[in-house]
């Protein structure tokens, strides 16, 4: 096994009526079991990314399993040499991923998952599809998939106003979105649905789900991930991307070695800041 830490990251769209009195006992477990990270609780599901030894993930899973509303969740493993985390959060919000529609309620009504297999293959064969990268601009520039569409966002509450820019004619296109793990795609689905796009699929897992299934085939650059990874390749491995103390940016390899970017000062992206 590669590094001593291991790290798992899950999401649901559930309803939880009972969110306020989950906090503390998700909080006790955590602290029980040496984890560090963030739980994020709202009445519409749980997201969370939680790092520590093999023994207390597992409590946590077994902890996380006996609640049937968060059973056979959908899970992603990696592992770090390091604590990614430097203390353990267990957060009550209105939502898990912000996006501010209370009409969108992914746990009622989502667009259909595509497979990262069946998404390369319909890549390799030149089919007719329109893909659209969901993510914010500052993920999109370190990397993306070949041809995909970015909408110059810079959260993701932009979404909704940004898909009306697009072309008509797309609405009865075959459209494919994708994120990093597939949490904003449920959201973005029904969206885009109710905006009368007639074919939406969201990509199974995300960009991390294709990367561990089919490798960097049609993808472009590194993923940049909300942890101190900051980014990774399509080998799941740490990329060299960092981020600026400053302004939170990541940069690429090559802005690293530009005259703006002052470790712990200033990079190219606010070095006109200041």
């Amino acid at each position: 096994m590669v590094g001593q830490i291991s790290n798992v990251a899950g999401y649901r769209f559930v309803d939880l009526p009972d969110r306020d009195a989950l906090r503390q006992p998700f909080l006790d477990q955590c602290n029980q079991s040496g984890l560090r990270g963030t739980i994020l609780l709202s009445h519409e599901g749980i997201n969370f990314f939680l790092a520590g030894s093999q023994a207390g993930i597992d409590a946590y899973l077994d902890f996380l399993g006996k609640d049937e509303r968060f059973s056979d969740m959908s899970l992603k493993y990696s592992y770090t040499d390091y604590q990614p985390f430097n203390r353990m959060n267990v957060r009550l919000k209105k939502e898990i991923i912000s996006l501010g529609m209370d009409n969108v309620k992914p746990s009622e009504r989502t667009g259909d998952e595509i497979t990262p297999i069946e998404f390369k293959q319909w890549l390799d064969e030149g089919r007719e599809v329109a893909i659209i990268d969901t993510r914010n601009d500052y993920e999109i520039r370190l990397g993306t998939f070949e041809n995909a569409v970015d909408l110059n966002i810079k959260s993701f509450r932009a979404f909704p106003e940004a898909i009306e820019g697009l072309p008509e004619a797309m609405k009865d296109t075959p459209v494919v979105m994708f994120c990093t793990g597939g949490i904003r795609c449920e959201k973005a689905s029904v969206v885009m649905m109710d905006a009368g796009f007639s074919n939406v699929k969201q990509l199974k897992g995300g960009i991390l789900g294709y990367f561990e299934e089919v490798g960097g085939d049609h993808w472009q650059g590194d993923c940049f991930v909300f942890d101190h990874r900051v980014a990774l390749g399509p080998d799941l491995e740490q990329s060299d991307v960092v981020q600026c103390f400053a302004c939170r940016q990541p940069l690429t390899v090559e802005e690293q070695q530009s005259p703006d970017y002052r470790i712990e000062e200033s990079c190219p992206h606010c070095i006109h800041l200041r």
